[in-house]
Formats: C-alpha cells, structure tokens, sequence
C-alpha cells in the first residue's frame, strides 16, 4: 500500500493495465462524447446559420428549415464524436495519454493527500477529482479533422473524474503520513519480532511453525477483508460515478500487488512451517529424511562403481554438512528479503533452489562417508614391553 500510494513508478505500473479494461474504456468513451454533447448545441448553430443565410437573401421559408436541421445535427455530432471517442480509446494513443496523465498526475496526488492538492487534481471540502480535459481535447481534434467543423467552437474543457469523495479526509491525510513512516520500518520491526520470539522460545522449532502459520492466517484475515471492503466501496459510490463496472476495476486493479502479497506470504508461511516440521522428531518427518538419505548413498554408490568420486571435497562437506546447508538457507532468506515485490513464483522458485541445494549436498556428503568408511584404519602401534 506504502508503494503503490506514494512510489510513481509503482502506481503507473498498477493503473497502466487499466487503459486496456473494457469498463475503462467505456467509461472514458462516455465521459468523452458527453463532454462533446454539451458544448456544441445544434439549436444555436442552426439559428445562426439562418439568420447569416437570411441576411444573404435566402427566403424565410428556407430559413426556417434550416432551423429545423438542429436535431440532426446533434446526431451527426454525436454519431461522430460516438466513432472517433471509440477509436481514441481502443488505440495505443488511449493508453499513453492515460499513463502519462497518471504519472503526472500522481505527484500531485501525493500532495492532495498530504493536503497540498494542485495540477491535474484538485481538492475542494473532501472531494479529490482528476481533470481529463486533455482527452476530450483530443477527440475535439480529431472531430475536427474528420470535418465536423462546429467542433472547432467548442471552448477548452474542464471535465473532471471525482476519483474519491469523503468527509475526512483530513483523517486519510494523517493516515498517509503514518503510512509513509510505518510502511518503510513495519516489515523490518514484523521480521525482527517474529526472529527474536523464535530464538528466545524454549522449542524454536515449533515455535517457527507457528509463526509462519500465524503470518500465513493474518493474510487471509486481510484477504476477507478486502473481499468484504469490495462490497461495501461499491454499494456507496458517489452519485458522480457512472459506471460500477469501472469502479469495480479500478479497485481491484489497486489492490492487485496487495493481493499477491498475501498469496506469496501465505504460499510462505505454509512452506516454512512444512520445512520447520520435516527437521522435527515426528514419524513422517524421520521417514522422509531417512528415505532422503537411502537415496543419496544408492546415488554414491552408483557415483563410486562408475569411477565418480570427490575426494576431499565430499569428506569436507560430510564434516561441515549442517553448517553448509545453514549457510544455504540463510543466504536463500537473504536473498528473498533483497528481492524487489516476491511473489508465488518468486517463494516457488526459491524452494526449487533449496531443494537443489540440499540434494547435492547430500549427494556429495554420502560419498564423502563412503570415502571416510573405505580408508584403512591406522596401523597399531608396537608393544610395550613391562
């Protein structure tokens, strides 16, 4: 949440999908054509048009023909800017004038949440609103150069999208601020407090169960939440928004890397209590590792008939097997906490990585015991005569 309300790059690559979403881009479309709707009046055009042609001798007969011609010349218009806002939204220009108006937007979100709201979005008594005037100035090009030529009188557009409204947010103001300094030490404060409980437990082992249980318990806790938070946001929109199905999406697409968060931390935790299990006393867990071990001797037994041998590497890591594979999984941890966004894929891949790790080892440290049991024992030494 930290990331995606006050990191730029964050927000562009969460909201820059949205440019493709059908809800999106229907929205847009008829913000766009409404826009253009209430700036040209055909009634008007027509009246001067046959007041010019009067006045050029035209007969008033005639004249109040032309009058007539206003309601067809608001579904031409309208048929027109219908086409082109079509065509705008559904090209590649949609979507950059849509990433460019979010990351240029999104400082000045920062600022309004922050209480120092300007540029493209604007804060006035709890209601924070983004001006897409820059889209409809688009498509008024482009009426234009289809030759719909009373689009060239419709004046600069100030059409704003109400991206939230609400009586405190003075309160959402302080929450940012405390959002910005627990977002960067929370994680770092969660994974000391969870190591300090574990070392300082009287059965570490268990101990780092249970919390990997309890983090993994905590996300679906949240992930219910936002389930539930769904479904109330979209029974209490704003009368300002028109379209559900794009309020829907942009919820969901908001709280997308959310999401993945809490899969991975649950996809997690259930790894790291089934790891903490298998190094345990329990039946399953002495079968498993047993029958790991018969495995990597019937491998170095297959190794040594075939001339494959380590030598002193293999008795090295027999010696030093449990500190190399804490070495493994210290580095691995290290590793993950570096990582930049970790998903599902990410742990996944981790824990081939592991496995691999802990295979080898094995492997090399069986045939190191098979090369330690094969050295003659020494020689004793001679007699002490009385």
């Amino acid at each position: 949440m930290h990331d995606i309300a006050l990191d730029t790059d964050r927000y562009v690559e969460t909201v820059a999908p949205l440019a493709s979403d059908p809800a999106i881009e229907e929205a847009a479309h008829n913000r766009m054509v409404q826009a253009v709707d209430v700036r040209v009046d055909g009634k008007a055009v027509t009246a001067e048009l046959a007041a010019w042609l009067q006045s050029q001798g035209l007969p008033p007969r005639a004249a109040e023909a032309v009058r007539g011609l206003a309601p067809q010349l608001d579904a031409a218009v309208t048929g027109a800017a219908d086409k082109v806002a079509t065509r705008f939204v559904e090209s590649d220009r949609f979507e950059k004038v849509w990433t460019a108006a979010n990351r240029g937007a999104h400082t000045a979100v920062v600022h309004a949440l922050t209480g120092e709201g300007r540029g493209a979005v604007g804060v006035e008594e709890g209601t924070v609103t983004l001006d897409v005037g820059a889209a409809v100035d688009r498509v008024k090009q482009e009426l234009v150069d289809a030759g719909v030529t009373p689009a060239e009188k419709i004046p600069d557009v100030d059409k704003q999208m109400v991206l939230f409204q609400s009586d405190k947010l003075e309160r959402m103001q302080g929450a940012v601020h405390a959002l910005d300094v627990v977002g960067t030490w929370m994680p770092v404060l969660t994974v000391f407090i969870g190591a300090a409980g574990v070392f300082l437990a009287y059965r570490r082992r268990r101990a780092l169960a249970k919390t990997a249980l309890g983090a993994a318990f905590a996300c679906l806790i949240v992930a219910i939440g936002i389930v539930v938070a769904r479904r109330y946001y979209l029974d209490h929109l704003p009368p300002q928004v028109q379209s559900e199905a794009a309020a829907a999406a942009i919820f969901d697409q908001l709280l997308h890397f959310l999401r993945i968060t809490l899969r991975t931390v649950v996809v997690l935790g259930v790894i790291v209590a089934l790891g903490a299990y298998l190094v345990g006393p329990g039946g399953g867990a002495r079968s498993v590792r047993a029958t790991s071990e018969r495995t990597a001797d019937s491998a170095a037994r297959w190794a040594e008939t075939h001339g494959i041998h380590t030598g002193r590497v293999g008795t090295w890591t027999a010696d030093y097997r449990r500190w190399l594979t804490i070495g493994v999984l210290l580095l691995l941890a290290l590793l993950f906490a570096l990582w930049n966004h970790p998903t599902v894929l990410t742990v996944l891949l981790l824990v081939l990585i592991l496995l691999a790790a802990l295979a080898l080892i094995a492997l090399v440290a069986a045939t190191g015991r098979r090369t330690q049991a094969a050295r003659p024992s020494a020689p004793a030494g001679p007699a002490v005569g009385r």
